[in-house]
């Protein structure tokens, strides 16, 4: 069965994004709701319900399109004259109200119209599928499952599906295909349990983390400091990311879980009435959805904005301040949970209960510590799960620990008596089964992970800042390993060894090169706290030459004898922009965020990037004809610091070809990278060097004037006039004039010229320092 087209019932905030996220994937959507009361007595819109919905997701921020002309594949309609259409449909999800009644008189409705084999599904997140099915028939049963997106349906990763014992397998494959390849989810099997696996745990830990903060007297910012990071959690913390989900949200979750759990389950020890949660959610106050949360937005008679918390014990606001705990300031897991102050103290009463919950729940809630692990880090974007975590402060350790105060210990924590839940074994990764066996933790097919790589291999080069990794049939992978994978000269050199190492790509070992990474963001850009300090003692000389070099070695692999293909996910910023725009081809996932930022610490792209862009906008067989549209073009996207917004918008932005790929799940990232490059490898030829006619100062003048008058409403600023000047001066080519042509190299000088003058101005010299202290730019 393929699924070619689906519907989502339930306009609101869940159902939307799922439409809108289906529509992503290409997949056309009805999406249908109630006809209001108001519309059946006055007359008017009878769908304007999902009508609504929609505008409103075409403004949501984050976007919960990846382009808008997603938009135009969701089909707005509503549940009393738009049902007949589900009898073409091959995927109906449900997203109504979490009310079983409701649900079971639409799921008659729906049964009675669709066509035969089409999958029904339910995003229900509180109510048993067994109690979905009451009254339904076995072919309704057979067609039928729980498939639970996170919100937003985008952004979150994870899709938990539950199927009953009646469950087709076909399709519930269908279902799990379509979500891994088409929709990028990572799908985990549950079990017909309360609240699932995700959100069993994900409550647990807010109770009990909202708990120790009031037992221990901690302030909210120093409960978010150490749920953060030194957890590795969200950044927002507990009552951070309380505030993101929805305060209100609460309440309902634990009371769908509270009648559905186990009498002995210790979610009913741990859970206590919250009345300053339940005054806040009263007066308005449910997040930022809200009045405001835990931490609110005000204005002070000045008209200055301020930021407010509670405070937990009055239920007053005051000012924000930042938490300073040492123990937050420790490395790795076990030493922020042995550590002495409050912090310490804290994240102990956190971790000994929520890691020994999480681990008392399998397999009561899924068959491996793998599907566990997996929602936590999806669903919660943890970066450990619970098993993965318990590793990390030992399982011996954290037993003794448990039973010395006397908790009590998992069975699944004594079944592995000492031995990690993970183990890597002839280079390969095993995992703890509950039968107190190790087995090999399967990768899925067209899935190929660098750490997998890694794990049964030693780097075929490296330097401090990249290595370079063989991933089989003559691929190799080129890895940024630096600090927020920044790019620097032993990145460069990295390459140029590459080169080397690959030869012609025929006759030696290896065939082609991907440049890929996993972590969170493919590149921020060169390493901008090299350049201040190359700046600050006015080393000129080499600040030029490295400029040069980067500009020959993305030269060099642009003209290969082999082809290069680029893998990112994240942002792909600055010169991590500039190493795509040099590839034969890229594979993007859906997620990249890529662009040309220079000009926000004060500099033009300076690594072939003004160069590459001029070239695309050019050569563009839909843009009119002449020069100064493609240089306007460009200049648009560099001077404003313009980043797409996902893959499919820098496909819109030229950054991106027509015949680039878009990978949707990032695990099936780097085999699609692999078999593009492969499959460019066949008969590769290097691309020809482009020439280009540039009409020189006619055309600089006519941008300059344009930014002269952004300048003078407010909306440029001085050292913006400055830095647009020099990329005025590079895509109009300078001194010359239509007649002549240039070469690549002529562009890469103009670059290299206008990249210099601009690094010795104070201006952009104060940008980078500001960008480095406080991570966003300044307006000078």
């Amino acid at each position: 069965m393929e699924i070619k087209s689906a519907a989502v019932i339930g306009a609101g905030v869940m159902g939307s994004g799922i439409a809108a996220h289906i529509a992503n994937a290409g997949i056309p959507v009805f999406l249908l709701d109630i006809v209001p009361q108001a519309v059946k007595d006055n007359g008017g819109d009878r769908s304007v319900v999902a009508k609504s919905a929609v505008d409103k997701l075409l403004k949501t921020e984050p976007a919960a399109f990846m382009h808008k002309d997603a938009a135009r594949l969701v089909t707005p309609g509503n549940t009393e004259d738009d049902l007949e259409k589900l009898k073409d449909v091959d995927w109906i999800i449900e997203a109504v109200i979490e009310n079983k009644d409701i649900k079971h008189a639409l799921y008659r409705r729906v049964d009675a119209v669709r066509k035969p084999g089409s999958v029904v599904s339910s995003n229900t997140s509180t109510i048993p599928l067994e109690i979905l099915l009451e009254g339904a028939s076995d072919q309704f049963a057979a067609d039928f499952m729980i498939t639970h997106f996170f919100n937003p349906p985008r952004y979150m990763r994870l899709l938990e599906i539950v199927a009953g014992p009646k469950t087709r397998k076909d399709a519930v494959e269908t279902i799990r295909q379509v979500c891994d390849v088409r929709l990028g989810k990572g799908v985990v099997a549950c079990k017909d349990t309360p609240g699932f696996i995700a959100n069993r745990i994900g409550t647990y830990w807010f109770q009990v983390a909202v708990n120790a903060a009031d037992d221990l007297g901690l302030t909210v910012e120093e409960t978010d400091l150490i749920t953060g990071k030194p957890m590795g959690l969200p950044k927002t913390g507990t009552f951070g990311l309380l505030d993101l989900v929805g305060i209100d949200l609460g309440p309902h979750i634990a009371k769908s879980l509270l009648s559905t759990l186990p009498a002995q389950d210790d979610y009913r020890r741990v859970y206590r009435d919250n009345p300053l949660q339940t005054k806040m959610i009263a007066e308005g106050y449910t997040g930022r959805k809200g009045k405001g949360g835990f931490y609110r937005q005000t204005k002070t008679p000045d008209g200055a904005r301020v930021r407010e918390t509670i405070d937990l014990k009055t239920g007053a606001y005051r000012p924000t301040v930042k938490a300073d705990l040492a123990s937050a300031r420790e490395r790795g897991l076990k030493a922020l949970v042995t550590h002495s102050d409050k912090g310490g103290q804290y994240a102990w009463k956190v971790l000994s209960q929520a890691l020994a919950y999480a681990a008392s729940l399998v397999p009561e809630i899924a068959d491996t510590i793998l599907d566990v692990d997996a929602a936590m880090r999806l669903g919660y974007n943890w970066k450990q799960g619970p098993f993965e975590m318990i590793d990390a402060l030992g399982t011996a350790w954290f037993a003794e620990k448990l039973e010395a105060e006397g908790l009590p210990v998992p069975a699944l924590v004594k079944l592995a008596a000492g031995r990690p839940f993970y183990k890597v074994e002839n280079g390969r990764l095993h995992y703890l089964t509950t039968q107190g066996e190790y087995a090999v933790v399967e990768r899925g097919e067209g899935v190929l992970l660098l750490s997998d790589v890694k794990r049964a291999s030693k780097p075929v080069a490296k330097t401090a800042s990249a290595a370079l990794w063989d991933i089989g049939d003559g691929v190799l992978c080129l890895e940024f390993t630096g600090k927020m994978n920044a790019l620097d000269d032993q990145v460069m050199a990295l390459y140029r060894k590459a080169i080397d190492i690959i030869g012609d790509g025929a006759s030696g070992a290896y065939k082609a090169l991907v440049i890929h990474n996993e972590g969170d963001n493919f590149s921020v850009g060169a390493n901008l706290g090299l350049a201040l300090f190359a700046l600050n003692i006015a080393l000129w000389p080499q600040i030029e030459q490295a400029t040069s070099e980067g500009q020959q070695t993305y030269k060099a692999l642009k003209y290969a004898p082999f082809p290069v293909v680029g893998a990112p996910a994240g942002m792909a910023l600055g010169g991590g922009c500039e190493i795509l725009l040099h590839c034969d081809a890229v594979q993007a996932h859906a997620e990249s965020y890529i662009g040309l930022v220079e000009v926000g610490v004060g500099l033009v792209p300076g690594w072939g990037g003004c160069k590459e862009m001029l070239y695309r906008h050019t050569y563009n067989k839909k843009r009119p004809g002449g020069p100064m549209p493609a240089i306007a073009k460009a200049f648009e996207m560099i001077s404003t610091a313009k980043v797409a917004k996902s893959a499919f918008e820098a496909k819109e932005m030229l950054i991106l070809r027509p015949t680039d790929g878009i990978t949707m799940n990032r695990d099936r990232l780097l085999a699609d990278a692999k078999a593009k490059a492969l499959e460019l490898a066949k008969d590769y030829k290097a691309p020809e060097p482009l020439e280009i006619r540039l009409p020189g100062p006619g055309a600089r003048v006519a941008l300059d004037m344009a930014v002269e008058g952004f300048h003078g409403q407010g909306k440029a600023t001085d050292h913006d006039v400055v830095v647009s000047g020099e990329l005025a001066w590079v895509l109009s080519g300078g001194e010359t004039d239509i007649t002549t042509v240039l070469t690549e190299d002529d562009l890469l000088d103009l670059e290299r010229e206008a990249f210099m003058r601009l690094v010795r101005t104070p201006g952009t010299i104060d940008r980078i320092d500001h960008m480095l202290s406080t991570g966003k730019p300044l307006r000078n």
